[in-house]
């Protein structure tokens, strides 16, 4: 419908009010600000954001659907904790499945993609992210989505990209949490262009266990990020 209506020349749907609140929680979520494991009072929520309650009900329940807020009878809705087993998982099946989306995606995508693949990396390349800035932390965590996500768009295949985008999502909150207390010294700006350059040369191959080894290397710094800043995570 929406690839219709830009075709047709028709205004893109505005976000409803429901849209933007849950964008709104999901980055007070993903930065921290709800801290893991937070009891939300969908009430307090309500009046403090001057919204309606089907509009929070609605907002909340896309979050559910991302894994960042979960609801148990009789407990209510609570920000997702987090812990050393469920980084792990998020990890594995980020190792698993995005090296898998990426294969598709040399094999389907065409000059527009590889162009999209080399922009995005360029972008993400010239964003400085400097911890305790929160504007270059914004901006790099935007742009390293963006060059994550231009990789895998062109696998074509909806429901993987809905479990990856809620995998990302998880693990973007490991990496932002932990922004302000330590970061990653590798040389990213290496492996994502190795990943890029394996990708835009139809090297599948190469490309996807490039990813891997990447996404396994930021499982790992997280890991020891976590397991020093939050002991009882792993309980």
């Amino acid at each position: 419908m929406r690839d219709f209506q830009q075709a047709a020349g028709a205004a893109p749907a505005k976000p409803t009010i429901a849209s933007r609140l849950a964008d709104a929680l999901r980055a007070e979520i993903l930065s921290g600000e709800l801290k893991p494991g937070a009891r939300l009072n969908l009430d307090r929520m309500r009046d403090d954001r001057a919204v309606s309650v089907s509009s929070l009900r609605e907002a909340v329940t896309r979050l559910v659907a991302d894994g960042l807020i979960t609801v148990e009878e009789q407990r209510g809705y609570h920000v997702a904790p987090i812990s050393l087993a469920n980084l792990a998982e998020v990890t594995r099946l980020r190792m698993e499945l995005e090296p898998l989306a990426l294969r598709s995606a040399i094999a389907n995508g065409a000059l527009d993609w590889e162009t999209g693949v080399m922009a995005a990396l360029y972008r993400l390349n010239r964003t400085v992210r400097l911890p305790g800035d929160s504007a270059s932390l914004e901006a790099w965590e935007s742009a390293h989505n963006a060059y994550h996500f231009a990789l895998i768009e062109r696998c074509d295949m909806p429901l993987l990209m809905r479990i990856l985008r809620m995998l990302i999502a998880m693990n973007n909150r490991y990496r932002r949490i932990f922004l302000d207390t330590g970061h990653d010294q590798r040389d990213m700006i290496e492996e994502h262009t190795a990943i890029a350059e394996a990708a835009a040369g139809r090297d599948a191959e190469r490309a996807a266990k490039l990813l891997e080894a990447h996404i396994e290397r930021t499982g790992t710094t997280l890991r020891k990020l976590l397991t020093a800043h939050l002991p009882e995570a792993g309980a």
